[in-house]
C-alpha cells in the first residue's frame, strides 16, 4: 500500500504502508470526541457500479478487503440499510487481536456494534446469527409505526430497537434522530457500510462528514446502482480530496464534506 496524497516527503519509492501508519491515516478527527463522525466506506467499479450481480463483494481484493478491517477497527458502530443486511448476510463483528490494543486505548469495546436502519424490521430474521449469536450487538433503528406492529412487538423483546420517527411522518427513520440517539450511547464514530439508499440520505440531510471510496480496477457496465441513490442532491455535496492509497490497481480515495 503506497501513499499518493498527501505527498509523501519521504525518497522514493514510496515505503510500504504498514497497519499502524494505515490506522494513523484513517484515524477519526479529535471533534469526533464529542458529536457523531459519519464516515461512509464504499466500493465502485471504474464505470460507476457500486454493485456487481447485486452485490458489492465483487468489486472488492484482499487490499479492499484491509481497508474494510482497518476502517471497523477505528468505529464505535457500523450503520447499515436494510437491503444491504438482506442482501450481503451480515453477522456480528468479531473481535481482532490485531486491533485489541488500540480499541482499548480508544475506550471501544472489543468490536464496533451493528445498527440497521429499518423501516419494516419485520423483514429481518431474528434467528440469524447476527441477532443470535453470542458475541451479537446489533441495534434496530425504526419507527414508532413499525414498533406498534403486532408482529414486531412480539418480537422486539429480544431486539434493542431505537425509536427515531420523522417528524410528521411515523412511518420513515429520521436519520438525525437515529445518529444522535448512537451518540447517546457513546457512539459518535459512526461508519456506514451503505448501501446506496441509505449513502444519499444521508448526504441529503446533511449528515455526512466523510467519504472513504475505493476505486476496483474493473468495469461492469450493466445497470449496476452508483455508490448513492435517490433524488438528486441540489446543490450537489461538494467533498475535499484528503487522502489517496494505491494498491493492486485499487484507489482507495478519501474524501471530506467541502
Amino acid at each position: 500500500m503506497r501513499r499518493l496524497i498527501p505527498t509523501p516527503t519521504t525518497p522514493t519509492p514510496t515505503p510500504d504502508l504498514d497497519d499502524t501508519a494505515l490506522l494513523a491515516a484513517y484515524a477519526y478527527p479529535a471533534e469526533a470526541a464529542t458529536r457523531p463522525w459519519v464516515r461512509a466506506d464504499m466500493v465502485s467499479s471504474a464505470d460507476g457500479a457500486a454493485q456487481l450481480d447485486g452485490l458489492s463483494r465483487g468489486l472488492s481484493g484482499p487490499s479492499d478487503q484491509r481497508i474494510f478491517h482497518l476502517l471497523r477497527a477505528l468505529a464505535d458502530v457500523v450503520l447499515i440499510g436494510q437491503t444491504t443486511v438482506l442482501r450481503e448476510t451480515y453477522v456480528p463483528i468479531r473481535p481482532r487481536a490485531e486491533f485489541a490494543g488500540l480499541r482499548a486505548a480508544n475506550g471501544q469495546d472489543p468490536a464496533p456494534a451493528i445498527a440497521i436502519v429499518c423501516d419494516d424490521p419485520t423483514q429481518l430474521d431474528l434467528t440469524a446469527p447476527l441477532f443470535t449469536a453470542e458475541r451479537a450487538r446489533t441495534v434496530v433503528i425504526t419507527t414508532h409505526r413499525a414498533a406498534a406492529d403486532p408482529a414486531w412487538a412480539i418480537a422486539a423483546g429480544t431486539v434493542d430497537t431505537v425509536i427515531a420517527s420523522a417528524p410528521g411522518h411515523d412511518d420513515r427513520v429520521d436519520l438525525p434522530t437515529a445518529v444522535t440517539a448512537l451518540a447517546e450511547r457513546g457512539w459518535t464514530r459512526v461508519l456506514c457500510e451503505g448501501g446506496p439508499t441509505l449513502l444519499a440520505q444521508l448526504a441529503a440531510v446533511g449528515l455526512l462528514d466523510e467519504l472513504c471510496l475505493s476505486l476496483s480496477p474493473r468495469l461492469t457496465a450493466g445497470p449496476g446502482k452508483r455508490i448513492t441513490h435517490g433524488p438528486t442532491l441540489k446543490p450537489p455535496l461538494p467533498l475535499e480530496l484528503v487522502g489517496l492509497l494505491e494498491e493492486d490497481g485499487f484507489l482507495f480515495t478519501r474524501y471530506r464534506r467541502g
